[in-house]
């Protein structure tokens, strides 16, 4: 017999199997010789009072043995001979493939970047020598942004799709079964290039293909309908479906779409900073005490604050917030410098760092409105560009400690952090646009009410963050998932600015093969 339970216990008890069997037979009163196994169905922190808790829910095998679940993928069939669906990136794109193949459709994979391993020496040049490779980044190659950022898989997205069914997706390609478990899955940047590297494998294994350094330069159009692709070596490519799920920062791509007249909007983003404090002092804030101990993980935050009166009132909210994390320089061409940040499987780094941005307008791009519906992505790159400058025209970033930052001073030294290429002291005021400037000020003052010894000079804010989600959204019917004026195109993923994260991408990915293949799900019941 099978029993499920949720309860609260603490911390080390969570940790300590013969614990939870005494705890079950407790709370469910049942006898302890009766219990032959506990499982963690799901598992989360309760934070929110001096004792800290762990809320579990459970399933209890009585007097029943246990037999462990085996990992799962579908049954993928050969589709070498099959027809053919271009897919134009490999991030969400690796997800569409599957897909397709499991649906008996060949996929295309035509990745502009490297595969995981060769990305590695691109991003060692990067952080070392100051080398942007405009194919090979931390935003470009396979896997795409998510594979050497960070690795979160928590999404708010539950009405987009299955997203059980991309955990046990990456479980069945290697990922720890603990993604199923945790309230908030992490994989870590060091463990994802291996699940990438399966994923590959897998759809060249049943007759995909995959071609890096391979950056598509056309799309070839007959009319009103996709024809297939041009890339830069020359090559036509030839599908009447394509997938575009290019990422956010594949501005060359959206040019593209803008010279040839298929429609894209303007989509406005988020911008601001990242901010890195010691782990130690978030864990105090967090956890209301002094060492967090062996049984709590590295404590992340989540804050959100309207800042501002009237039709004036901005958010400024956490982004991407890394426990025991880094900051890396995610610039994708030569004369700007980004920000993101990342954190390794045990979140083991001394520091947390997390994007702290302000929600923009349409109306605050107006002095790139020329540029049509690429004006954010113009000013997102004029502030990239300014901080290039200010930060001495390499890949040192623009710095100052927080609480220097608040009040509009230079800082007279900033510390070393995790950020590699080094940080400039810089009054930010000279990078950031007046209005997002003042907006994290007094965001930063909020936050500091909220948490108390976050306002900190030992913590540094590096700018900018820029890269939150996609300028642009590129438009597509909301039923058949296709572009709203070219047949046989599907716009996918971030990069069209239908998903933020990995797995909202990944359910994209998977929808949108599924349409270009025009596949119906069947309704269980009917």
């Amino acid at each position: 017999m099978q029993k499920e339970f949720q309860f609260q216990v603490l911390p080390e008890e969570a940790a300590d199997q013969e614990a939870l069997y005494k705890l079950a037979s407790q709370k469910a009163y049942i006898p302890f010789s009766d219990i032959r196994h506990v499982e963690v169905l799901k598992r989360s922190i309760d934070a929110r009072q001096r004792i800290i808790k762990v809320n579990l829910t459970v399933r209890v095998y009585v007097n029943e043995d246990f037999v462990e679940t085996p990992t799962w993928l579908p049954n993928y069939p050969d589709v070498s001979k099959a027809e053919e669906v271009i897919i134009i990136g490999a991030g969400p794109g690796l997800f569409a493939a599957l897909r397709c193949i499991e649906l008996g459709r060949k996929p295309i994979i035509l990745e502009r970047g490297k595969d995981v391993r060769d990305r590695r020496r691109d991003l060692k040049a990067i952080n070392i020598d100051h080398i942007v490779n405009e194919d090979s980044n931390y935003c470009f190659g396979e896997g795409g942004a998510g594979t050497y950022s960070d690795g979160k898989l928590y999404t708010r997205s539950k009405k987009r799709g299955d997203v059980q069914r991309i955990l046990k997706l990456l479980v069945g390609f290697g990922a720890t079964k603990e993604i199923l478990v945790e309230a908030h899955p992490h994989i870590g940047t060091n463990k994802l290039p291996e699940i990438i590297t399966d994923i590959r494998e897998c759809i060249l294994a049943h007759g995909g293909v995959v071609k890096f350094n391979t950056r598509v330069t056309d799309i070839l159009l007959k009319g009103d309908a996709i024809e297939g692709v041009t890339t830069a070596s020359g090559d036509i490519i030839k599908a009447k479906k394509v997938i575009l799920a290019t990422g956010h920062s594949a501005r060359d791509l959206f040019e593209l779409l803008d010279r040839k007249k298929i429609a894209i909007e303007l989509k406005p983003l988020a911008l601001g900073v990242r901010v890195e404090h010691p782990q130690s002092l978030i864990d105090t804030i967090q956890y209301k005490c002094d060492d967090r101990g062996t049984y709590l993980p590295p404590a992340p935050y989540n804050i959100v604050k309207q800042v501002g009166s009237g039709t004036n009132t901005r958010g400024v909210y956490s982004f991407c917030m890394c426990p025991g994390g880094v900051i890396a320089p995610c610039a994708t061409s030569p004369g700007e410098v980004v920000t993101n940040g990342w954190s390794p499987s045990k979140r083991d780094q001394p520091s947390a760092n997390s994007g702290i941005v302000v929600e923009l307008k349409p109306e605050d791009f107006k002095a790139f409105a020329k540029k049509g519906p690429l004006a954010a992505m113009a000013f997102q790159q004029s502030v990239e560009q300014l901080a290039w400058k200010e930060g001495g025209q390499t890949q040192r970033v623009p710095g100052q400690r927080l609480l220097d930052f608040t009040n509009g001073k230079l800082s007279a030294d900033v510390p070393e952090t995790s950020y590699k290429p080094g940080v400039t002291s810089v009054e930010l005021g000279s990078v950031l646009p007046d209005f997002i400037y003042k907006t994290l000020q007094e965001g930063f003052r909020e936050f500091g009410k909220a948490m108390k010894g976050y306002l900190t000079n030992e913590a540094v804010v590096h700018a900018p963050e820029s890269r939150t989600s996609s300028p642009v959204r590129i438009p597509r019917d909301p039923e058949t998932l296709e572009h709203i004026t070219v047949k046989g195109l599907y716009p996918c993923g971030e990069g069209a600015g239908y998903a933020g994260g990995i797995v909202s991408a990944a359910i994209d990915g998977e929808k949108c093969a599924e349409k270009a293949i025009g596949y119906v799900a069947e309704v269980v019941g009917e």
